[in-house]
């Protein structure tokens, strides 16, 4: 299996959401079946496919938590460096558009741009490994063309 990068803090966030599909989630879409099971032919039962599908859904995420964890190599994150890393914070320019953005560096698993969190494996975050506040970098874009971002600040 792939090597699997994670933060401390995205460890963290998979135990606790592991926790609540084993302890909450699945107990509770179960329960669900077993009520709708009651209710007679299943053949025709809403009630008991939606809850059977929405079961599936949650072993598969399970399964999927529990392997990340399995594999996972939680990077380890000392003291504050002075270049880019899996698990350090930054603000960068991007050049092109004027404007400042500040992400977090996670491995892929933990990727989430709605949260600020971008992967090491991604162009940009490929691009930003290893560099230093004041570096500016060419980021190749996946369908073609490229914009130069500068690190403005290295944040932890």
């Amino acid at each position: 299996m792939e090597k699997i990068i994670l933060t401390a803090e995205g460890k963290k966030e998979l135990e606790n959401r592991l926790n609540v599909l084993k302890n909450e989630l699945i107990p509770q879409v179960v329960q669900r079946i077993k009520v709708a099971r009651e209710q007679g032919d299943l053949s025709e039962n809403a009630e008991y496919t939606s809850a059977r599908d929405e079961q599936a859904k949650l072993e598969g995420e399970k399964q999927d938590i529990e392997n990340k964890l399995k594999f996972g190599e939680v990077i380890a994150s000392g003291d504050k460096k002075d270049y880019v890393e899996v698990g350090t914070k930054l603000r960068y320019l991007d050049m092109e558009e004027n404007e400042e953005y500040e992400y977090t560096i996670v491995g892929t698993a933990e990727a989430d741009l709605a949260k600020g969190k971008i992967s090491n494996e991604s162009p940009l975050g490929k691009v930003l490994m290893g560099k230093k506040a004041g570096d500016v970098c060419t980021v190749i874009a996946p369908k073609g063309g490229s914009y130069q971002v500068k690190i403005i600040e290295i944040l932890g």
